[in-house]
């Protein structure tokens, strides 16, 4: 990485200063104005920012004199690099017990780094126009932000900084011309790149690896004020509190977000993702109104479909007699008491499930390719446009490093670097594996679990609310099968979240127990294990109330059973739609509730005690540093989770969407409520996280694009074999014998009869019965047939008509997709001219810089040739 060079370049400067008598007077006279603003971001002497902040606590235990001698050599290792430190002693500290380390990266640091890290800096204002959409503007009034806010900076050319290139870049000053998020980055870099001793015979170095052996209690990069009031000179414009005022306030529901000053005070990662939220919850808004509409038809006509009519009609669903739902204590049931169950099931399973399903999948279709259209923008705009090339280079990890005892050859850079062979990381793989395996079956067998109480609380709900007289109002809207259905899913939920929160951990430890070189790699690594994870904890009920619930039944006689014990599910009349509709709301809605009071609520009581605690010297000066200290951290996973939750819900809204239109509504409410959540409990309740670049959502992309594959088959399927609507269409083209009401009769034709004589002992109710038949939901032959219960024809029409639907609609779909593909570029057409004429600019820019510095060095060759010439000729 070329990090010693770096060092030995800077450490020049440092030593120049500690030996300089004048400079170090100036700064001791400084320091004895102790008096400042608790709000001051400055060294005492008001001149120096304070970069990054290290905390740490005297130790008692055995361990003090280590962590003593750590810090120390680190600290030196600091100051030879050329950073600036000052110590606050912890009798200055509000707790009396905490020491504050505070760190400044002098200009000769910054520009250092600046060049290592390859960082673009603005060389010439634009003047290409930013992207203001004419159209509406009017209308769109309401929610744009002040220009000064959306736009703090105006447009530059940029190019990589080069110190010997100095002249050619807008410095006005020296102290803003790198942003303060900038500045945290470099200083993060030198911090966890910083060696504090040889122990055990290895190098040690990294400000992580002191923190997670507690030598330092924190390292965070400090607010640039109170959220609540701006900053007062001498301190720079507060960042913070514009962002608090125009972002994180709910009242700001409906604004847009001011991205660009996310962007400069958080960095391109924090930026990217709040670009990627606020994209997705647009475009949720198509979805969600198109939701809305096939929901409020399904309403309109619920109480006209001939089904759920012949169901509640006392003349028809009254007189048929079903089979019992279990064995022995389950009686037999008339078909009209799941008059409301078929109802509701008609809001979600009507004609307008498959428009939505197709809808649907060309929705996603076009969120993936203007998403990819609305990034390749962003790389523009904020110079992510070579990024992909810096990273593979500067990203490696320091824990990598320090864990290798080989080098080998960089073919690309012909440089030698860490490496670590495959042997010593294959261990931890095969571990990994077992692990995700293991959880994975553990998910898996939580469900059979579920599945289990279900059948087991079935038979116990159906023989106690046929018992009790006082129920019989209840039974005609809470039926054993719903109530089954609603408990065994809250159930699911809170297996769900107790198994995410245990798995969290053990992924994170797995994942750095396998070495990870790159900060990228790590993150793919832990990445693939939460979401393999996550996919099968939340999806796998869904799953299973989708395709596998009432497809395995048998016949009365004959039923298949779990175990050689309990009876297999069997589905509502009206098909397992509503139970799926049930398990996906209280799923999908309890999720997105439970996450947004964990993330409001979790960091405010974790930040009430901290300050509480520490308020043991009130009479102190209470500042800047100890405010932020006492903040909760976000954590280097923080924006991890993020998207995690992002990913699962965007899950939820298209591989069952075809059973709950109402789910991009649900997932639009909760994404207005996150982005503010977000927004809040970055600037008032978490320290400032260290700024990261990133010029994409990385794999998360990949893992979008699968999913929208995959739910392009999952809705297909769904409607096919979960709803009811393939079955009505074969009946109303092929056995309907009613030309003016073609649907009647159809609830009749659906069910099969079987003769209650043969029944199995052990499974018929006790008691006598005066009707020597029942009905069940299957297509097969009657008991007087040749081929009783045997599947008739009508079951292989069905069938035959359920698969040629998959195919067709999954080949429309994807072909819808593919064409939409192919028309929409990556990357706008105005976008790569921009791209490209900044590329010509620029190398213009850079070209008459080097001739004219080329020039300047000629004639001062030349006049200090004919200086030495006129000097001999005046001697001789």
């Amino acid at each position: 990485m070329g990090d010693p060079d770096v060092l030995e370049m800077v450490q020049e400067k440092g030593r120049r200063t500690s030996r300089d008598p004048d400079y170090a007077s100036h700064i001791n006279d400084e320091f004895k104005r102790d008096e400042q603003s608790k709000d001051s971001i400055f060294f005492r002497d008001g001149i120096r920012q304070i970069d990054f902040v290290l905390s740490y606590v005297d130790d008692i235990k055995k361990e003090a004199e280590l962590k003593a001698e750590r810090r120390k050599i680190f600290e030196q290792n600091l100051r030879k690099t050329g950073l600036e430190l000052e110590t606050e002693d912890k009798r200055n500290s509000e707790d009396g017990r905490t020491y504050f380390v505070k760190i400044h990266a002098p200009w000769e640091v910054l520009v250092t780094y600046a060049e290592v890290l390859g960082v673009k800096m603005p060389i010439k204002e634009t003047e290409i126009p930013r992207d203001e959409k004419m159209s509406l503007s009017y209308l769109a009034g309401p929610v744009k932000l002040p220009r000064n806010v959306k736009h703090p900076r105006p447009e530059y050319f940029t190019a990589q900084f080069s110190r010997n290139r100095q002249e050619l870049f807008l410095i006005e000053d020296e102290s803003s011309f790198f942003p303060s998020s900038m500045r945290n980055r470099i200083v993060y870099y030198i911090l966890s790149r910083c060696p504090f001793g040889v122990e055990d015979g290895k190098k040690r170095f990294g400000i992580e690896r002191l923190l997670t052996s507690h030598t330092y209690s924190s390292a965070y990069p400090l607010h640039d004020g109170q959220y609540w009031k701006p900053s007062e000179p001498p301190n720079p414009v507060n960042e913070r509190y514009i962002l608090r005022q125009n972002w994180a306030r709910f009242s700001y529901f409906y604004k847009e977000q001011p991205l660009d000053l996310i962007r400069n005070y958080f960095g391109e990662k924090f930026g990217i993702y709040f670009v990627f939220l606020g994209f997705y919850t647009e475009m949720l808004t198509f979805a969600a109104v198109v939701g809305l509409a096939c929901f409020i038809y399904g309403l309109l006509s619920m109480s006209d479909t001939s089904s759920s009519t012949e169901i509640c009609d006392p003349l028809i669903g009254g007189q048929i007699i079903m089979c019992p739902l279990c064995d022995f204590v389950c009686d037999y049931w008339r078909l009209n008491t799941t008059c409301l169950a078929s109802q509701v099931s008609h809001l979600f399973d009507n004609e307008s499930t498959v428009f939505f399903a197709i809808f649907m999948g060309i929705w996603v279709t076009l969120f993936l390719e203007f998403w990819k259209q609305r990034q390749a923008r962003l790389e523009y705009e904020w110079d992510l446009v070579d990024f992909e090339e810096e990273q593979q280079q500067l990203q490696l990890r320091p824990e990598f490093e320090a864990m290798c005892t080989h080098r080998k050859m960089n073919p690309v850079t012909k440089e030698m670097e860490p490496y670590m062979p495959l042997c010593s990381r294959l261990p931890w793989y095969f571990l990994s594996g077992a692990t995700v395996t293991l959880w994975m079956s553990l998910v898996i067998a939580c469900m059979v679990a579920v599945i289990v109480y279900r059948l087991s609380v079935f038979a116990t709900f159906a023989s106690f609310m046929e018992s009790e007289a006082s129920l019989k109002q209840v039974k005609s809207f809470l039926t054993p099968q719903i109530t089954t259905s609603l408990t065994g899913s809250c159930l699911n939920f809170i297996v769900i979240l107790i198994l995410n929160f245990f798995y969290e951990k053990i992924s994170a430890w797995i994942t750095k127990m396998e070495i990870p070189r790159t900060y990228q790699e790590y993150e793919s690594s832990l990445t693939l294990k939460m979401f393999l994870f996550q996919f099968v904890n939340f999806y796998s009920s869904c799953f299973y109330v989708a395709f596998f619930k009432g497809k395995f039944v048998g016949y009365p006689g004959k039923y298949t059973y779990l175990f050689n014990v309990w009876r297999s599910e069997e589905c509502d009349p009206g098909g397992c739609l509503i139970e799926l509709t049930t398990q996906l709301t209280i799923i999908m809605t309890g999720k997105q509730i439970f996450g947004n009071i964990k993330e409001a609520i979790y960091p405010l009581i974790l930040n009430w005690w901290r300050r509480r605690k520490a308020r043991t010297n009130s009479e102190k000066l209470y500042s800047r540093w100890e405010q932020d200290h006492d903040l909760e951290t976000f954590g280097s996973l923080g924006l991890f989770y993020e998207y995690l939750e992002t990913v699962i819900q965007f899950g939820f809204v298209t591989l069952f969407v075809a059973s709950f239109p109402l789910a991009p509504l649900l997932a639009l409410l909760n994404n207005i409520i996150e982005i503010r959540v977000d927004a809040w409990k970055l600037t008032t309740q978490y320290r400032r996280p260290v700024a990261a670049k990133a010029h994409s959502i990385g794999v998360w992309q990949d893992i979008l694009y699968g999913m929208a594959v995959l739910s392009v088959a999952t809705n297909a399927f769904i409607v096919a074999f979960t709803s009811d609507i393939i079955p009505r269409l074969v009946y109303y083209y092929a056995y309907s014998t009613d030309a003016t009401e073609p649907m009647k009769g159809y609830i009749n034709n659906s069910l099969s009869t079987f003769l209650i004589a043969d029944f199995p002992n052990h499974t018929v109710p006790s008691e006598k019965r005066d009707f020597t038949t029942c009905r069940y939901r299957d297509y097969r032959f009657p008991p007087d047939h040749d081929q009783k219960y045997f599947h008739n024809m009508q079951y292989w029409h069905v069938l035959a008509a359920k698969m040629t639907f998959i195919i067709v609609m999954e080949h429309i779909v994807f072909l819808v997709k593919f064409l939409l593909a192919w028309m929409i570029p990556d990357v706008p057409k105005d976008v790569l001219e921009k791209i490209k004429r900044e590329k010509l600019i620029t190398i213009k820019i850079l070209h008459d810089f080097e001739l004219n510095k080329l020039k300047e060095n000629l004639r001062t060759s030349s006049a200090e040739f004919s200086k030495r010439v006129m000097i001999q000729e005046n001697q001789v």
